[in-house]
């Protein structure tokens, strides 16, 4: 019998975590990502066993949404309500400030909507994701229309970024989101104001959203694989 990847335990774990804190009656946004995936999977089977009753998700990729479906989970639309209760997303990266770099799913438009309107936002990460500043380990997205790329890579060039259009895999050319549009992955040698360099990358024509959420994660659930065994702490 082969042993329990320790990772994927953890990552197990920390779903289960944001899973828990889930109430009766909620809406519930749903991120996207391997972490947040367990996530749905722990909120299904809490209503398959009637732990859980009469909630809703609201997806924030198509990746959510068939998972969703797949454990049984109702989903609704923000048409069809006023306010999300808790949200559930992951990260790329998270610093001290709970301040997130977003996007590695090329979803992160649709992610910051729902994520922003929840009056709890849960982010669960393993600690590899925590870093003192933002963009020391992963590059910035941006979700660009597709006639706007040659502008917008001008105009990131002359901020200081190194831009680079993602490419697909097992698949010819480039990354195409739920919404239609393109990504562009920035470097920047370090992003010293990320609510600034939000602010300013959004005002580029052609700019869906950029990849910083600043000021919304309320709780950070960190899991961590300590002697082989998994564990979740708060920040």
């Amino acid at each position: 019998m082969t042993a329990a990847d320790p990772v994927k335990v953890m990552k197990q774990e920390v779903g289960r975590a944001a899973a828990s804190r889930v109430q009766s009656g909620s809406i519930v946004g749903l991120g996207t990502g391997s972490t947040t995936a367990f996530a749905i999977q722990f909120l299904g089977e809490r209503l398959k066993s009637g732990d859980l009753k009469d909630i809703k998700g609201v997806p924030t990729s198509f990746q959510a949404s068939v998972l969703a479906k797949q454990y049984g989970i109702p989903l609704t639309t923000l048409d069809e309500i006023e306010k999300i209760d808790i949200a559930i997303d992951g990260a790329d990266e998270v610093d001290p400030q709970k301040n997130l770099i977003k996007g590695g799913g090329a979803a992160h438009t649709r992610e910051k909507i729902v994520d922003s309107l929840a009056d709890l936002f849960i982010v669960v990460v393993d600690s590899s994701k925590l870093v003192e500043k933002l963009g020391t380990t992963f590059p910035l997205p941006l979700e660009v229309l597709a006639l706007a790329i040659s502008p917008v890579t001008r105009a990131v060039e002359k901020l200081g970024g190194q831009p680079e259009l993602r490419m697909a895999i097992k698949k010819d050319g480039p990354v195409i989101t739920d919404q239609g549009n393109m990504i562009i992955d920035v470097k920047f040698t370090a992003i010293d104001n990320p609510a600034e360099l939000e602010k300013t990358l959004n005002n580029i024509p052609g700019v869906l959203d950029n990849g910083l959420f600043v000021g919304l994660a309320d709780l950070i659930l960190v899991g961590e694989v300590k002697d082989g065994q998994p564990s979740v702490r708060e920040i």
